[in-house]
Formats: structure tokens, C-alpha cells, sequence
């Protein structure tokens, strides 16, 4: 009876041991499988950590990149800019005229540019006008309020000053192409037809008659030009 009891507490000693041997290796396997969940994770943030170094270190190089390009570019467009006004007073002293505008010592705004060149036009100050009219046009060409009245001004404005034809021919001409439906549409084209006969081309001069002659005869600009037609056929056809 004592051998028997005995037995059995040996017996439940032996299981104790054994299910707690078997918890504390269960216990170290889900420990060791933490640690290396742990070590994964640590090597996958590492990879990481070092693509987006490199992503970074991409975007630094084109973020400096882009930044001498803007650099680049505004010193082109100065340099441009610079260029184009120059050339422009070289035009302007070349005929013989005065600067009026000196846009590098004033700086006009668009809206001042354009007040000043419809003021002058006003008072028939072509000269004036047309400089400051050309000033808007070239430096400031997409601004809203250069449109098609702007544009037939500043081409009246060059002819009458009787020394900037060749505003007159690109500003007309601006009308002419870019707005075929304005109501400066046929004023444009005769007042560039006759900035061209002021540059002795006769012949384009004499089309252009012809083209009112066809196809403009119910309008003001024909009932002028139609007083002169005789005229114009046997100066000017041949």
C-alpha cells in the first residue's frame, strides 16, 4: 500500500516535471520566434530605411537640378529682355527719333503703358503712341488687354509717326490673322496695305484695292478707296 502510494506521487511529481519541462521549452520557442520576428522586422526597416535614403538623396539632386535650370532661365529671359530693349531703342535712334519710353529707368506696368499710348493717340501724338503702344505689345504680348483694338491702334499709331512702318506691318498684320471677326478686321487690312505702299511695295498695295473691289463694296472703307480707283488702277496695277 505504501509502495503503491508512493508510486503515484512519483508518478505526479514525474507529470508536473514533464508538462512544466515541455511549458518552459513552449515558452522558449514562442520567445525565440519573437526575437526572430523582431530581427525580420529590424533587417526589412533597415532596407527601408536605406531606399529612402536614397530616394531623398535623388530628389535633393533633382530639386538642385531644377533650381540651376530656373537660375539658367532667368538670366536667359533677363539677358532677353535686355536684348529686346535694346534693340528697340537702336531701332527708334536709328529713324531718328527720341526714346520716349526708357522702359529699363521707369519700369511702366502694363495698364501704365497702355494709358500713356492711348493718351498720345488721343492727342495725335503718334510718335509717342507708337512707342509706348510697342512697348506693351512686345514685352507684355499675353497680357489680357492686348487685344485687337490695342493691336489697331498701335499699327495707326506706328504709320502715322511716319517712321515705324514696320510696327505698323506687324501689328496690322496681328489683326488681320489672329482676328478675322473684330470690326478692325478691314480697317487693318487697308491701313496695312497702305503702310506696305509707303514701303514701295505697289503690287500689294493694288491686291488689296482689288480685294475691297470684290468683295468689301457695301462698306465705308470701299467708299473711300473707290473715289481714288481710277486712280489706283493706272498708277499702281502694272
Amino acid at each position: 500500500m505504501k509502495l503503491f502510494f508512493m508510486t503515484c506521487i512519483f508518478t505526479m511529481a514525474f507529470a508536473y516535471a514533464f508538462a512544466t519541462h515541455f511549458n518552459i521549452i513552449g515558452m522558449l520557442q514562442e520567445r525565440s520566434e519573437v526575437v526572430t520576428n523582431f530581427e525580420v522586422r529590424a533587417l526589412e526597416l533597415s532596407k527601408e530605411n536605406r531606399a529612402l535614403k536614397v530616394t531623398i538623396n535623388d530628389l535633393k539632386y533633382k530639386l538642385k537640378e531644377m533650381e540651376a535650370q530656373n537660375s539658367f532661365l532667368k538670366l536667359k529671359q533677363g539677358t532677353a529682355k535686355r536684348t529686346i530693349a535694346s534693340e528697340e531703342v537702336v531701332s527708334i535712334e536709328s529713324k531718328g527719333g527720341k526714346d520716349y519710353v526708357q522702359y529699363e529707368v521707369y519700369q511702366w506696368s502694363p495698364e501704365k503703358l497702355l494709358a500713356i499710348g492711348d493718351k498720345e493717340f488721343q492727342y495725335n501724338n503718334f510718335e509717342k503712341s507708337a512707342q509706348f503702344f510697342n512697348e506693351l505689345i512686345k514685352r507684355f504680348p499675353a497680357h489680357q488687354k492686348v487685344n485687337d483694338r490695342v493691336l489697331f491702334e498701335a499699327g495707326i499709331a506706328a504709320y502715322e509717326s511716319k517712321k515705324y512702318y514696320n510696327w505698323a506691318d506687324e501689328h496690322l498684320t496681328k489683326v488681320v490673322k489672329d482676328y478675322p471677326k473684330s470690326k478692325f478686321y478691314r480697317g487693318a487690312k487697308l491701313w496695312l496695305a497702305l503702310s506696305k505702299l509707303k514701303q514701295g511695295q505697289e503690287k500689294y498695295f493694288y491686291e488689296t484695292v482689288e480685294e475691297f473691289r470684290m468683295k468689301y463694296r457695301n462698306t465705308e472703307e470701299w467708299k473711300i478707296l473707290s473715289k481714288h480707283y481710277e486712280e489706283f488702277t493706272t498708277k499702281y496695277k502694272n
